[in-house]
């Protein structure tokens, strides 16, 4: 049951997490077609998150950074198959990355500056990325109010406007929670 999720640093799973790792667990056991994906596959963390207005909640799995590709190999029929098990939720899958601050000191063995993808706006634009997956992204745009407030519009593909359109609220809500922006989505 642990096998599909691994904390960081050793430590113990929360009952929500293991139920979550269980349900993958006996998919992969029960699907043929998920079975050899998910052999090698693993979660580092799930999270469960209110969505506001809409009395619905989202499942947030953190996936390790590299085996996100595998996870973007079978996410459709995954999380199809999870927002069964886990009626009236919906299931986003994130891959777990590291933010490093302005006054970040390298070892002595390695020299040079932080790596873009470890800032702050890269890792929220990646999880922005994460969280729409597999509808890309056309645009963005920020819009900042009279009051100094800030909007982020975010433009989608229209091809995928039927599949995507109900999910747009969980979209926005989970985005909100995670890096403290407002969020909103249109078809372009």
């Amino acid at each position: 049951m642990t096998s599909k999720i691994r904390k960081p640093n050793g430590a113990t799973p929360e009952e929500f997490e293991l139920s979550v790792a269980e349900e993958i667990l006996r998919l992969e056991n029960s699907s043929a077609d998920l079975k050899a994906p998910l052999k090698d596959l693993y979660i580092t963390a799930a999270k469960e998150v209110d969505c506001g207005a809409s009395n619905t909640r989202a499942i947030i799995l953190y996936v390790p950074y590299k085996l996100l590709p595998s996870f973007h190999n079978i996410q459709q029929r995954l999380v199809r198959e999870l927002e069964k098990k886990f009626s009236g939720r919906q299931v986003l899958i994130i891959a777990q990355r590291t933010i490093l601050g302005k006054s970040f000191a390298r070892s002595q063995k390695t020299q040079g500056l932080r790596p873009r993808s470890r800032t702050l706006t890269a890792v929220q634009d990646a999880i922005l990325e994460d969280i729409v997956y597999p509808t890309e992204i056309e645009g963005k745009r920020i819009r900042h109010k009279v009051d100094g407030s800030k909007l982020l519009k975010v433009y989608l593909n229209s091809k995928d406007q039927p599949n995507v359109e109900t999910r747009i609220g969980t979209y926005a809500s989970v985005y909100q929670k995670l890096t403290n922006k407002n969020v909103a989505f249109y078809f372009h």
